[in-house]
């Protein structure tokens, strides 16, 4: 299999001050043309770094795309490490000259030296055009066979070069195998338990497919991936190892691909022309974002109470002074009331509620930090769900709200 490794330069990366997102996007797109991502390395503005980064990333990788320090500015050391890792002088690009003359002409501004600088490269380095820039890309081969590639730091001038030039140049050049992914996603089981649940289907998967475990906060990723020359038949192969897991599973499957749960949530509430709305106290109008970020949820969402204090539970949703004063803000009788008020108030075919104890304090022995408990309300009746969680605040909120839309997801479903 054809193996890259990316290189991003930057002191600002390594000081925390930007995010690296170059180097998951080129992985993403790289992975597409069935090349394996090996390695990333983040590396400083310091030559030393970036000729033993260099030198260290063709030794390992049949392919090397580096990212930033292409800027005409002192500190933009790429181009001239990259010389010197070649031992080459630079040459004027005719064609990048021209390209730059025209880039600041059209933006009614005059090419400076500086600039003009730009359009001398290594000697034995092919210019990538850059259309959205004025920094060009650099492709070299070595004399092993083997590719670097230079490009800017800037994801959008990034990302246009390597569609539009790059991409397709390696695809070209190296003879790749076809790789499919299928991303299966599940919520309401701990990797652990899918682990042990599953153990003897991923020990009977064949050596063409291989899976891996993705958790995040709330819910689990399995994704299954195929290699092999046709992608019709990859695709069909797995596809099929999916097919023969799901009976274990799919309680617990709740999309593909890019889906989330609330999305899903939605697409059911759409089908069904029901409407939602949520009484929200610990998670604070989390569970509502997570609802209204996708397009079109104004066809089912109609609204939210964040019900913090005990005040606005009694006035805004008609929880009694009693029921809090007997059992707390945070109990089954108290979400039951919240939810059921706000299916009155909003007159909504599903009202969800939350009421619970985030942290990283307020917990006592009988309710310790993490105790969370939901309710739904609907036409056929109200059901509750406790949550026993850790002490990780914002962890107990994310958890809580994708417990709160599963929820109503297997509510949806039962009631087919």
């Amino acid at each position: 299999m054809v193996s890259a490794e990316v290189l991003t330069i930057g002191d600002e990366i390594l000081f925390g001050q930007i995010t690296d997102t170059n180097s998951q996007w080129i992985s993403a797109e790289l992975n597409a043309l069935g090349i394996k991502i090996t390695r990333k390395t983040a590396l400083g503005d310091q030559e030393d770094q970036i000729l033993l980064g260099i030198a260290e990333a063709l030794s390992r990788a049949d392919i090397v795309l580096m990212t930033g320090g292409l800027g005409p500015t002192k500190d933009d050391i790429t181009k001239k490490t990259i010389a010197k890792f070649f031992h080459v002088d630079y040459v004027l690009h005719e064609e990048v000259l021209a390209q730059l003359t025209v880039f600041f002409e059209s933006r009614n501004k005059q090419l400076t030296d500086i600039n003009k600088g730009q359009a001398y490269l290594p000697s034995n380095a092919a210019a990538i055009s850059n259309e959205c820039g004025t920094a060009p890309g650099m492709w070299f081969n070595t004399a092993e066979g083997k590719v670097l590639i230079s490009m800017p730091g800037v994801p959008f001038e990034m990302k246009t070069m390597m569609k539009n030039g790059i991409l397709p140049r390696l695809k070209s050049q190296f003879k790749t195998p076809v790789i499919f992914h299928k991303m299966v996603l599940l919520v309401g089981i701990a990797e652990s338990f899918l682990a042990d649940l599953i153990a003897e289907w991923e020990d009977a998967l064949p050596a063409t497919i291989k899976l891996a475990y993705l958790p995040s906060v709330g819910t689990l990723r399995l994704r299954l991936t195929g290699y092999g020359a046709d992608l019709s038949l990859v695709e069909t192969a797995v596809n099929a190892a999916l097919e023969k897991v799901m009976p274990l599973i799919s309680n617990y499957v709740f999309g593909y691909g890019n889906d989330t749960l609330a999305l899903v949530v939605g697409k059911l509430l759409k089908e069904k022309q029901l409407s939602i709305g949520t009484a929200e106290s610990c998670t604070g109008g989390y569970i509502s974002h997570l609802i209204t970020s996708n397009a079109g949820s104004s066809e089912y969402y109609q609204g939210s109470v964040i019900a913090y204090s005990n005040e606005v539970k009694m006035n805004a949703l008609g929880v009694l002074p009693q029921t809090l004063e007997k059992h707390g803000a945070v109990s089954e009788e108290v979400v039951i009331e919240m939810a059921e008020g706000l299916r009155r108030h909003l007159n909504v075919s599903i009202a969800l509620s939350v009421s619970g104890i985030a942290g990283p304090d307020g917990g006592t022995i009988d309710k310790p930090v993490g105790t969370v408990w939901l309710a739904l309300s609907d036409q056929f009746g109200t059901i509750t769900h406790k949550l026993n969680l850790g002490n990780h605040r914002e962890n107990n909120i994310q958890i809580s709200a994708i417990a709160a839309l599963n929820l109503v997801r297997k509510r949806l479903l039962s009631n087919n």
